[in-house]
């Protein structure tokens, strides 16, 4: 989703009152949300990298663009990686040859299940067989994966797993945790994580971020795992998600991590950057600045289906709804105060008429459901009033020829009403003078706003154009009653009915 060098930051709509009396119907507001990117927008940009590759570039310059002043290590042994695949009251399995000390039957199904910290084996026909008072493990012989049956992580069922099945009681149940070595693990990350399709380099990339996240965090905190098996850590799908070119892309890297000063790092990456990447101080509020997450420019990100998305259009309702306690009496709007490299929101405002609240943008995100924090929040009304009494007709000067702004001659605010009261119907010597008015929160003056009117089977056709006012108000004279909407920077208006 290229760059965007200006966002803007959402106002409360208002709306200018007429010198004479008027009839003015009910003002119509809309929140308006559209943005970039998917993901925290810290480190590597998966899509980013992948179009990279697609222009050549080697994954060893993938990996130092998105980290900044960082350099490729090799390790000299394999760590083991623990990864949470379920926890529940009991598991069964197959593939095993062994369990701690007791030999199994690989072409059997067993079971185990916790009583009283301990863990139970059971047998095939369900009798219990030798308990033990902590974790065991059990694996295949020589190395063959082994079947957790039964619901697995990220949809999985009956899958199979390398290195050993470990049986650990916790809170009178069990964490099954999968036990295995560095570059198996790999393997079972990075087609979970990348299309195999891609290009060679990007599968090195992406396995070389993987290895190198796995040995720099622990998300168990000391509970037996040291990795989820979802986006909390990364996707990891065990043997399901073994490919060729996948399993020769981690071969072609085995060991390989990214390091700074000599010293892996954790190589945070994510779906989509929308063009930029983010300081990672800014992409997780409260993390310490680090010299190499930094953000960068992702000149081919484009190639991802998320770089752009929206607009997202909401009611104020809708909008307060999803906000919640954050709004303070009623909703008037989101107004950003901050924004980081990329620009994801660093902070903002949710202004209600009884006072604001500060959030940062990992909550709007997440309260609006949206793909990133890189969006925008525009606050649209509109309006029509018209006079109370008919206006005796008028000669209207000559209309100009239209244009598209951008090309051919340029329209004043005041043509372009002329021009719409020269297609205005006359009825027994009069004109229809209704106005359309409103606000839009961050148009600048002189900003071109496109004025649509609803046609025949409901389609929309353009009116006429106008131009935006200090503050970003407009106001301009209809042809005539229907329907209307706005539209500003790709972005619509609420509908509004003129009669």
């Amino acid at each position: 989703m290229p760059s965007r060098t200006r966002l803007l930051a959402g106002a409360v709509c208002a709306l200018s009152a007429a010198s004479i009396p008027v009839a003015t119907a009910p003002a119509a507001t809309r929140l308006v949300v559209k943005g970039a990117g998917f993901g925290h927008g810290v480190g590597m940009s998966q899509y980013g990298a992948y179009g990279y590759a697609l222009h050549g570039v080697g994954y060893e310059e993938i990996l130092t663009h998105y980290y900044t002043g960082t350099q490729l290590g090799t390790l000299t042994t394999s760590p083991e990686v623990a990864v949470l695949l379920r926890s529940s009251a009991t598991a069964s399995f197959t593939g095993a040859s062994r369990i701690g000390d007791r030999a199994l039957d690989a072409g059997k199904t067993y079971s185990v299940r916790s009583s009283g910290g301990t863990v139970v084996l059971r047998s095939p026909t369900g009798r219990s067989l030798v308990s033990w008072a902590g974790p065991v493990r059990a694996a295949g012989k020589g190395g063959k994966p082994v079947k957790l049956l039964g619901p697995g992580p990220n949809g999985l069922r009956d899958a199979s797993f390398r290195g050993s099945l470990e049986f650990r009681p916790s809170g009178g149940g069990l964490l099954v945790v999968n036990a295995l070595d560095l570059d198996s693990y790999v393997r079972g990350v990075v087609a979970a994580e990348s299309p195999s399709s891609w290009p060679a380099d990007a599968l090195k990339a992406q396995a070389v971020a993987a290895r190198t996240y796995a040995i720099t965090t622990n998300a168990g905190g000391g509970q037996g795992f040291t990795q989820w098996a979802d986006t909390r850590s990364q996707v990891y799908k065990g043997v399901a998600a073994e490919t060729i070119a996948t399993d020769t892309a981690v071969a072609a890297t085995s060991r390989q991590v990214v390091t700074y000063l000599g010293k892996p790092i954790v190589t945070y990456f994510f779906s989509t950057s929308g063009g930029k990447t983010e300081d990672v101080e800014n992409g997780f509020p409260g993390a310490r600045a680090q010299p190499y997450l930094r953000g960068v420019v992702d000149p081919y990100d484009d190639v991802s289906p998320k770089h752009r998305w929206g607009p997202y259009r909401f009611t104020l309702a809708q909008a307060q709804h999803r906000l919640g306690s954050l709004v303070k009496g009623s909703l008037r709007s989101v107004k950003v105060t901050k924004r980081g490299f990329s620009p994801r929101i660093v902070s903002a405002q949710v202004v209600g008429s009884r006072g604001t609240t500060t959030v940062d943008g990992a909550t709007l995100r997440r309260r609006f459901d949206l793909f990133d924090s890189w969006a925008t929040f525009t606050v649209i009304g509109t309006t029509v009033t018209k006079p109370s009494k008919p206006t005796p007709t008028t000669t209207p000067p000559a209309a100009p020829t239209p244009a598209t702004p951008g090309g051919g001659a340029a329209f004043s605010g005041r043509s372009l009403r002329a021009a719409a009261l020269s297609a205005a119907p006359v009825a027994g010597g009069r004109v229809y003078t209704g106005v359309l008015r409103g606000r839009i929160a961050g148009a600048r003056t002189g900003d071109w706003i496109l004025v649509q009117r609803r046609g025949e089977f409901g389609l929309w056709g353009t009116a006429f154009w106008t131009t935006a006012r200090t503050g970003g108000a407009f106001r301009a004279t209809l042809p005539g009653t229907g329907d209307y909407r706005i539209r500003w920077r790709g972005l619509l208006g609420p509908d509004v009915t003129a009669r």
